[in-house]
């Protein structure tokens, strides 16, 4: 008789961008150096990954994600969509710095067209650390992205034994392993050691569906060069010098981290206004880190031409807006698309 042999193991194709869970500490200090470590090297630390999947890695990147740029990002998409394409690759994983974590998962949620699992994951801890969480948020997030039912769920971000939806994440601590929440529709799952639970799918439009997806090649270095969109942080006492500062620099859009609903003085408001009337995209965003940001109340947004940001939080609103500016300048046509993702 023949014997029968076990499945095999889905392939998941890792692209390393450093940050901490790459990191190692300064010998003799607090302070540690983002991805000092290969992405072999994280691996190697984990062999029970190798019950989970067929491991491919590909570097993309060495860098702490404060550095994160619009190029590595078309690298970063480029490649997830070349693995992705492949029929025998079952998902991805990305490991990442937490610190713009958030924006790169939402940008790949806009950009990469696939149904197939696409996770981020990264650390808080450097790999050196007492304690590091980089080893278990790995382990958890090649078992989500092996997980048949991760797909069609969007990109997702693990950590901390949670798995976030791109659009939903955002950090809120500046140390603490459970930095991360999503505040406004809760988790996508939960996942303990590799036992997963999934949660309800997401409710906006996202990579398969989405209108920007795939991210186009650059055919010159003009066309990898994205519109200029720039976060104004409103405070008490605001003026205008900043507003006419981003214009003067080329903005063509600006993202108003406005102070409750979206608000901001009235020196900023007619700053807001000019800069509108003259073709630049104003979106009011709000600095609270919750709830939602509607058209009309406060301000008269429909007479100054002004988009409201609905429930994307400033630096998410900002990524959307820099894609949406490559496709109109409609301000009626971009607030359709902070309605629709």
């Amino acid at each position: 008789m023949a014997r029968s042999s076990a499945p095999a193991l889905p392939r998941i194709r890792v692209l390393a961008t450093g940050g901490t869970i790459a990191g190692a500490q300064v010998q003799g200090g607090r302070g540690y150096k983002a991805a000092a470590f290969s992405v072999d090297a994280l691996i190697a630390a984990v062999p029970q990954l190798g019950e989970l999947a067929q491991l491919e890695v590909e570097p993309v990147a060495a860098i702490g994600s404060q550095d994160m740029d619009e190029a590595t990002w078309r690298k970063l998409a480029t490649r997830a969509q070349a693995a992705l394409d492949d029929p025998a690759i079952a998902g991805v994983v990305i490991t990442h710095g937490t610190d713009t974590m958030e924006e790169t998962a939402f940008f790949l949620n806009l950009v990469v067209r696939t149904e197939k699992p696409v996770v981020l994951v990264g650390a808080m801890r450097p790999a050196t650390a007492i304690s590091a969480d980089g080893p278990m948020n790995l382990f958890n997030a090649i078992a989500v992205a092996a997980h048949p039912a991760a797909r069609d769920r969007g990109v997702l971000v693990v950590a901390n034994d949670e798995v976030h939806f791109a659009r939903e994440i955002a950090k809120t601590n500046t140390t603490q392993v459970g930095t991360f929440a999503s505040g406004h529709r809760g988790l996508a799952g939960l996942v303990n050691s590799g036992r997963i639970h999934f949660y309800a799918p997401p409710v906006r439009r996202h990579t398969a569906r989405s209108e920007f997806a795939p991210l186009p090649a650059a055919t010159s270095p003009s066309e990898s060069s994205r519109p200029r969109v720039d976060i104004i942080y409103a405070h008490a006492g605001m003026g205008r010098e900043l507003i006419d500062a981003a214009v003067r620099a080329g903005a063509r859009g600006l993202i108003i981290a406005g102070v409750g609903d979206g608000n901001l003085s009235a020196l900023a408001q007619t700053a807001c206004a000019e800069a509108a009337r003259a073709g630049l995209a104003i979106v009011r965003s709000s600095r609270t880190g919750g709830g939602v940001v509607e058209r009309n109340i406060e301000i008269d947004d429909d007479r100054h031409g002004f988009i409201a940001s609905d429930e994307l939080n400033p630096q998410k609103a900002r990524v959307l807006l820099v894609l949406g500016l490559t496709r109109t300048c409609d301000p009626h046509a971009l607030q359709e698309m902070f309605f629709t993702y």
